[in-house]
């Protein structure tokens, strides 16, 4: 049925199971509905008989091709993934012969073009051009980088966290630059420990939010790759007392994770008090973005 609150309830399958609720305006990703349809005034786009095998397959077929703007932009990310230790702060063209591939932007964001696949990417060129001096095409798929490389580490097997991250103090930075919906109860947790307890490590983490090690790895490493944590006390945003000046762990940390992302300035120092709750203690963009 559909709710007033333009939510779907779906019914459970059997008298003991539990209903389901549909927030269709946060769904992003294709969803088709079979015949019949029970919900008065419910009228999806995508639609198919449950019994018809060929039908079901069109249906597919039709996601597959919605999907394969997704899939672009992982090629992108996976790009940025491969190439980042050399990737620095600035405007890129990604070129496969004078092919334009994708650009990827400071202040623009990322426009890839439809249809390219990682394949594409490894016969490609990263090349850095002037800033101000890129356009995206406006048939290209844009996504702010933010949200490019997030959607990347929360689906690719690669393991996008550097491995001084697993045994040195890590820092909260910034909020994430990203639609509140895109962050689940775990990114919330994780920022909000290390909001509240800069300098926590990984095993302190563990022990304070009770994930294991691959999920915490996988909250850890979206986290990283929208520039969101640290493990230099300088690049910290401070929270409590002023921690003392620290140096670079790493010389590689300043790499494209951290400089071509999406600029954004920090909020007001936080409380340095703990809280009980599951939100995050910091100002995040609203999820109509």
């Amino acid at each position: 049925m559909l709710m007033p609150n333009e939510h779907l309830r779906v019914q459970p399958a059997v008298p003991s199971g539990r209903s389901v609720q549909l927030a269709l305006a946060d769904v992003d990703r294709p969803v088709g509905f079979s015949l019949p349809i029970a919900a008065p005034g419910f009228k999806p786009a995508v639609t198919f008989p449950l019994g018809d095998r060929e039908a079901g397959a069109r249906v597919l077929h039709q996601f597959a091709e919605w999907m394969s703007t997704m899939l672009s932009q992982f090629a992108l990310a996976s790009s940025i993934a491969d190439n980042q230790p050399s990737l620095g702060s600035g405007s890129w063209e990604v070129l496969r012969g004078s092919e334009l591939l994708a650009v990827v932007d400071l202040k623009l964001g990322s426009g890839v073009k439809p249809g390219v696949s990682s394949k594409d990417f490894a016969e490609a060129s990263w090349c850095i051009r002037d800033r101000g001096a890129v356009s995206i095409p406006l048939h290209y798929q844009r996504a702010s980088v933010s949200l490019l490389m997030w959607q990347y580490a929360q689906r690719t097997e690669r393991d996008l966290l550097p491995p001084h991250y697993r045994d040195q103090p890590l820092y909260f930075r910034r909020p994430p630059r990203l639609p509140q919906r895109q962050l689940k109860d775990a990114h919330l947790l994780i920022v909000r420990e290390l909001a509240t307890n800069q300098g926590m490590n990984f095993s302190g983490l563990q022990q304070a939010t009770g994930l294991g090690v691959e999920p915490l790895t996988r909250v850890l490493s979206a986290l990283y790759v929208v520039g969101s944590i640290t493990s230099n006390p300088k690049r910290a945003m401070q929270s409590g007392p002023r921690l003392p000046g620290g140096r670079d762990s790493t010389a590689g940390e300043q790499s494209a994770y951290s400089v071509v992302m999406d600029s954004a300035p920090r909020p007001p120092d936080l409380p340095g008090r703990r809280i009980s709750d599951m939100t995050a203690p910091l100002p995040l963009m609203p999820s109509s973005f």
